[in-house]
C-alpha cells in the first residue's frame, strides 16, 4: 500500500477491517481531559485554554475518572455526551442529560473537555515515545485532505522539541507501515492500529487509557454500550478481540 491509502478509515466497516487487514488488532486510544490549575478553570476564565497552557500546566484527566465523577458509566455514554454537545450527533442519537451532566462536572471543576478531532496535546509526546519504542526516528505525516496537503516525512527528534509544529490531524504512520494512529475530525479518540503485542507493550508503559476493537466495532461505537462499556487501564482487562 501506498502511504497515501493510509487515510482515517471509513465508517462503513469494523475498524480492524480497514487497510485491507493489514494491522493485526486496533487499540481505541480515548483523548483525556484536561485538568488545569483553578486559574485556568472554566470558573475563573470562561475561556478554553491555548495549547501551550495545557502543556505547561495541563494533566491527563481520565474518562474513567469523568464516568465516576458524572455517573455517566460507559465510554460510550461519555463519547455521547461529548459527540452531542459540540452538535455531531443527529436528534435520535444525542444525549442532552449526558451532555448537560458532563457539563455540570466540567464547569465545577478545573476539568475541560477534549478537542475534537486532533492530536490532543497531552497526547503527543505519548505518540511519538510509540515511535522511538519501534526505533525510528522519522514519522510519515499522511494529511486529513489529500487533495489540498501533501504527504511528508518529519523527524521524531524536532518534533518532540517541537523546533517544528506537531500535526493537527491526519495519520502518523510508521515508514514501514508496521503501525500507524489516526483521528477523524470530529472525534474524541485516535486509532492505534499495529500488532497487538506491540500496542499491548506502548499502551502499557504509556498508561493510555482505552479498549482494543472488537471484530465488529465500528467508528460509531458510541452506539455500542454493551461492547465498549468497560475503560479501564488495566492491560489484563481490556477487551479482546
Amino acid at each position: 500500500m501506498q502511504s497515501e491509502q493510509f487515510t482515517y478509515p471509513p465508517y462503513t466497516i469494523p475498524l480492524v477491517e480497514a487497510y485491507g487487514n493489514l494491522f493485526e488488532s486496533v487499540f481505541i486510544v480515548l483523548h483525556p481531559f484536561v485538568r488545569v490549575p483553578q486559574s485556568l478553570a472554566w470558573s475563573a476564565t470562561r475561556h478554553y485554554p491555548g495549547d501551550t497552557q495545557i502543556l505547561a500546566h495541563g494533566a491527563k484527566c481520565t474518562w474513567s475518572e469523568a464516568a465516576a465523577r458524572t455517573g455517566l458509566n460507559s465510554c460510550a455514554r461519555i463519547n455521547q455526551a461529548l459527540l452531542t454537545s459540540i452538535g455531531s450527533l443527529a436528534d435520535h442519537l444525542a444525549d442532552p442529560f449526558a451532555r448537560d451532566t458532563l457539563k455540570n462536572f466540567l464547569e465545577s471543576q478545573p476539568v475541560w473537555m477534549p478537542v475534537e478531532g486532533r492530536f490532543e496535546p497531552l497526547l503527543q509526546s505519548d505518540l511519538l515515545q510509540a515511535f522511538t519504542a519501534a526505533g525510528a526516528d522519522e514519522l510519515i505525516c499522511v494529511p486529513e485532505f489529500l487533495a489540498t496537503d501533501p504527504v511528508i516525512t518529519l523527524p521524531i527528534a524536532d518534533l518532540a522539541t517541537r523546533s517544528i509544529p506537531f500535526p493537527t490531524r491526519g495519520t502518523l504512520l510508521a515508514r514501514d507501515h508496521s503501525f500507524l494512529f489516526t483521528v477523524d475530525w470530529d472525534s474524541f479518540f485516535t486509532l492505534f492500529y499495529g500488532q497487538r503485542s506491540f500496542i499491548t507493550r506502548v499502551a502499557s508503559a504509556l498508561n493510555l487509557e482505552g479498549f482494543f476493537a472488537t471484530p465488529n466495532t465500528e467508528h460509531v461505537w458510541y452506539n455500542y454500550s454493551f461492547g465498549c462499556a468497560t475503560v479501564t487501564l488495566s492491560p489484563e482487562h481490556w477487551q479482546t478481540a
